[in-house]
C-alpha cells in the first residue's frame, strides 16, 4: 500500500488550516477549483481503465485537501460550519477508499468513490444555496443516463410505437443543456471549446429524437455514443 493511503487516514483525523502558504488562508472556493478538477480527471482516467494516470490526479487531490480544515481561520461565507466539517471529513474517507481501489485495479469502485465527493461537494454546495455552470454540467450526468437507458432499450424494439421514451429523454436532456448554456458566462459561453461541446449536444439531442421517430436503430446508437462523449466531455472541462 503506497504511503498516500498513510497521509489521507492522518488527514481524516486531523484538523490542518487552509493554505498555510504565508501564514495566510486560502479561500474555500479557490482551494476547491483544482480538487474538483483533479477528481474529474481521475474519474475520466479511470473510466478508461488508466490507473497510473488516476493515481497521480488523486495524488494533486490529496496535496491540496490537507490545506482544508472545518475550523479553516477565514472566513467561509454561505457554508454552516456542522456542513463544511462533514463534508471534509467524509471527503477525506472517499479520497482514501478511491486510492485504496486505485492501488487494487478496481477503477469501478475508485470511479463511485470519486463521484461521490463529487456529489457531496455539489450537494454542501446546494444547502448553502450555490450554483453556477459546474453544478448545472455536473447535473447532466442523470439526464443523460436515462437516455442511454431508452435509446438502448430502443435500439432492443425499434419500432415507432416503443420510440416515445427515447423522444421524452432527448428532450429532458436537451433542456438540461441549454439551461447550462444560460449558465455560462459571457467569456465561457463565447469559448470555441464550449460552443462546440454544447451546441453539438444540443444538435444532436434533436437527432436522435427524429431518428427514434423514424424507426432508425443504427442511427439512434450512433447519436447515443456521440451524446455520450459530448457530455463526457463537458463533465471533464466545465463539471
Amino acid at each position: 500500500m503506497r504511503c498516500i493511503i498513510v497521509l489521507l487516514a492522518w488527514l481524516a483525523s486531523h484538523a490542518l488550516a487552509f493554505g498555510a502558504e504565508a501564514g495566510k488562508p486560502a479561500d474555500f472556493a479557490s482551494a476547491m477549483r483544482p480538487i474538483m478538477a483533479n477528481l474529474r480527471s481521475a474519474a475520466s482516467y479511470a473510466r478508461t481503465g488508466n490507473i497510473a494516470l488516476a493515481q497521480m490526479e488523486t495524488d494533486e487531490a490529496v496535496a491540496t485537501w490537507k490545506r482544508l480544515a472545518p475550523n479553516a481561520p477565514g472566513p467561509l461565507p454561505a457554508y454552516a460550519p456542522a456542513a463544511l466539517a462533514e463534508f471534509l471529513g467524509r471527503g477525506a474517507e472517499r479520497l482514501t477508499a478511491a486510492t485504496r481501489a486505485l492501488d487494487g485495479g478496481d477503477n469501478v469502485a475508485a470511479g463511485r468513490e470519486l463521484l461521490a465527493l463529487r456529489y457531496s461537494f455539489h450537494e454542501l454546495r446546494r444547502h448553502a444555496g450555490l450554483y453556477d455552470l459546474g453544478d448545472c454540467v455536473f447535473e447532466i450526468a442523470p439526464a443523460m443516463e436515462k437516455l442511454r437507458v431508452a435509446a438502448t432499450r430502443y435500439g432492443e424494439r425499434p419500432a415507432h410505437g416503443n420510440a416515445e421514451e427515447t423522444v421524452a429523454a432527448a428532450s429532458a436532456f436537451r433542456e438540461r443543456l441549454e439551461r447550462c448554456n444560460d449558465w455560462a458566462s459571457a467569456e465561457i459561453a463565447g469559448h470555441g471549446e464550449f460552443r462546440r461541446l454544447i451546441d453539438g449536444a444540443i444538435a444532436s439531442s434533436g437527432e436522435i429524437a427524429h431518428a427514434a421517430m423514424s424507426g432508425d436503430g443504427p442511427l439512434v446508437h450512433r447519436y447515443l455514443i456521440e451524446l455520450q462523449s459530448y457530455a463526457q466531455l463537458l463533465d471533464f472541462r466545465y463539471g
